[in-house]
């Protein structure tokens, strides 16, 4: 880790909901002047669109049906630690950008689904802010965890993270509910493997938990409500980041504390309670770097 050029990731499976904390710190970042430079974790895919598409017909027919998103074999972990490693380092790093639609790929000229080339970011940044798969990712060829200063889990129970990934594929991508669940079985693998264990390296956990009945996510009409849920906060060690329980459970109503390390609050009050636990480790963490 650095203090000198923090960095801060937000990880979590696809359909988690790091969306959620990353307008948290958008909020914050603006109330407090922060500049960051953003990396989104699909922009480490190894491949495009179109390249995916081949590369996965071509383990299907090899006998993989395993070979997903989730995985090292369609990622370049190692070029995200250089990424982490560079920036901890010298405040530096290149980037470049997943295009996921029409609307954004017009301004480069470019097609959906393709990379923008890498680019060096602009000079002067306070941190880098990270929000993807991967934050905490760690196999043999590649550590990314080592390099990051505050990690963050967002892990609704799963299925609860089936229910949102279906309905957001379907309502906003144009699968049907049967594709979207064949890729979640086809990343089961790589879920158990590389995804779940970055959970347990986290600083701080999110963890939506529904007080509907979820036992079947793939039939499930609609989306639990966040007030139909509270939210598990648990932190791995609550005196690296001096957390003040007593305010917490003051600030939020209706919180109370399950274990010594984790506090739980009302699902509709989620981004509020990322905001007041969130703003003054990153204001610690930048008065870190500027005493370093």
């Amino acid at each position: 880790m650095s203090r000198k050029h923090p960095i801060i990731a937000v990880t979590g499976s696809s359909g988690a909901g790091t969306t959620t904390v990353k307008v948290a710190f958008e909020h914050i970042f603006l109330r407090e002047g922060v500049n960051p430079v953003v990396i989104e974790g699909d922009s480490y895919h190894r491949f495009d669109r179109a390249a995916m598409k081949e590369a996965m017909n071509k383990a299907e027919e090899s006998g993989d049906t395993h070979f997903s998103h989730f995985g090292p074999e369609a990622n370049i972990f190692d070029k995200l630690e250089e990424t982490f490693k560079a920036y901890g380092e010298t405040g530096s790093c290149e980037r470049r950008y997943y295009l996921h639609s029409e609307e954004e790929a017009q301004p480069f000229g470019q097609q959906p689904g393709e990379f923008t080339p890498w680019e060096s970011i602009a000079p002067g940044t306070d941190l880098l802010f990270y929000e993807g798969l991967h934050g905490g990712v760690v196999t043999e060829e590649a550590n990314v965890a080592q390099h990051v200063d505050l990690l963050i889990g967002v892990v609704p129970i799963v299925n609860l993270e089936w229910i949102q990934k279906i309905h957001r594929d379907c309502a906003q991508r144009g699968y049907s509910a049967e594709a979207v669940t064949d890729t979640i079985l086809r990343r089961m693998y790589d879920y158990i493997h590389y995804i779940t264990p970055q959970f347990s390296r986290t600083d701080i956990n999110f963890q939506r938990v529904p007080t509907v009945d979820t036992s079947n996510p793939f039939i499930a009409r609609d989306i639990p409500t966040p007030d139909e849920s509270y939210v598990v906060i648990r932190f791995r060690d609550p005196k690296k980041f001096n957390i003040d329980f007593p305010y917490l459970l003051s600030m939020v109503s209706d919180s109370f504390m399950s274990r010594r390390n984790s506090i739980v609050v009302p699902g509709g009050k989620m981004g509020f309670a990322m905001e007041i636990i969130l703003a003054p480790i990153m204001q610690n963490i930048l008065e870190n770097r500027t005493s370093t």
